[in-house]
């Protein structure tokens, strides 16, 4: 069998280093930041880090100029160290590249190009023909894993859909009785919570209000930004929604939005407004008209206020339309080493009947992971008879 020798890597083990450092410091705009990227940049001369920032959120200082203004004078003839390419175009705040220059910076190190097709090399380009160095691509993988959402919000203006599901063994997600608390491990309810931490929004469908009363705040994390709470999404055709639901009575201190039909209770709707809550009419499901939601139209709804991320945590018929609309980007299944052997238990997904497997979904990548006791599935979903032939 023929071998074949890996390429040499062109980094060195410093330039690891800051990038290392660089991509600690973006960590801390998670959720914060959107719908921008969560970035980190470090300025470092004669091996001593002068300066460094990160993108708090949208509308402030990205992380090179901050970065940039810490090091002053030391910028000149120094290394810049950044997690994604710098921007090139006036935005909310004016282009990185031309603070780049004026600081006198010598050599720009890029973790990972920027998706967004206003930069899209722009940024890169510009810096070398400034006769600056530019060097790309070292530890990509890492900092595109920190902003997963951000390619599919910018190029579909819709947020990324992120299905957390939660189940026993036997695929039920609560007792016929509704009851769920607790089918998974305190180590994944910890992860959940840093999930929603992440994430521009938490979605959930009425039933799950009316039979949990969910918060859906962040909460038992301490993340190094700070915690940030993200928007809350219920989706309830009817309207059916308890007006004591902490949702509802905590809706003044949180953005909370309900989508709704056109044929929804005009009274209803107005309680919900004055109590804070923001109801949002949608047209039907224009493939099934008489049971759901246009869930498509709420999602780009969702990106026109600039929520780039949503963390869909059930229920069962939420997690079915969002799969048969197509508008799944990832999924993340815990399965707890229980089961219930209840029929009549509550499944993890309710769409329409399938009579062979191949119309159902498989996750590709199919990655799969340990988290306390149970186990997390977790892929793209794509329809089974379309998955890959390496997959089958």
């Amino acid at each position: 069998m023929e071998t074949r020798e890996a390429a040499p890597d062109p980094f060195s083990a410093d330039d690891h280093r800051w990038m290392g450092q660089a991509l600690a410091l973006a960590r801390q705009g998670i959720g914060h930041s959107q719908p921008n990227p969560a970035v980190g940049a470090v300025v470092v001369r004669d091996g001593q880090v002068v300066g460094q920032g990160f993108h708090r959120r949208a509308g402030e200082p990205h992380a090179e100029v901050l970065a940039l203004r810490e090091a002053g004078e030391g910028a000149r003839g120094a290394t810049l160290y950044v997690t994604l390419e710098p921007c090139s175009h006036q935005g909310r705040t004016p282009p990185c590249t031309e603070a780049i220059l004026a600081a006198g910076i010598q050599r720009v190190v890029v973790a990972a190009r920027d998706p967004n097709p206003r930069v899209a090399g722009g940024g890169i380009e510009r810096l070398r023909q400034a006769g600056i160095t530019v060097d790309v691509g070292l530890r990509a993988a890492e900092s595109e894993a920190i902003n997963p959402w951000f390619p599919t919000y910018i190029h579909l203006g819709r947020p990324w859909v992120h299905l957390k599901l939660a189940s026993t063994l036997d695929g039920r997600l609560a007792a016929r009785t509704g009851d769920a608390r607790w089918i998974t491990s305190p180590a994944a309810r910890q992860e959940v919570h840093w999930l929603r931490h992440s994430s521009g929004a938490v979605m959930v469908g009425a039933g799950t209000v009316r039979i949990d009363d969910p918060a859906l705040t962040v909460r038992d994390v301490e993340p190094p930004g700070g915690i940030h709470q993200p928007w809350r999404v219920v989706v309830s055709r009817r309207l059916q929604l308890p007006l004591h639901a902490q949702l509802v009575t905590s809706a003044g201190a949180i953005p909370t939005v309900v989508a709704t039909g056109p044929d929804a209770s005009p009274a209803t709707e107005r309680e919900l407004l004055a109590r804070g809550v923001q109801v949002w009419r949608l047209p039907p499901d224009p493939a099934s008209p008489g049971t759901g939601l246009d869930l498509q139209a709420l999602l780009r709804r969702l990106g026109e206020a600039e929520i780039a991320s949503v963390l869909v945590e059930g229920g069962s018929r939420l997690a079915a339309a969002l799969l048969e609309q197509g508008l799944v980007d990832w999924v993340s299944w815990y399965v707890a080493p229980r089961i219930l052997g209840d029929p009549g238990g509550v499944p993890a997904v309710a769409g329409h009947p399938k009579d062979r497997l191949a119309e159902g979904w498989r996750l590709e990548p199919g990655r799969v992971r340990r988290v306390g006791s149970d186990v997390v599935f977790e892929g793209v979903p794509v329809r089974a008879a379309e998955a890959s032939p390496a997959a089958s």
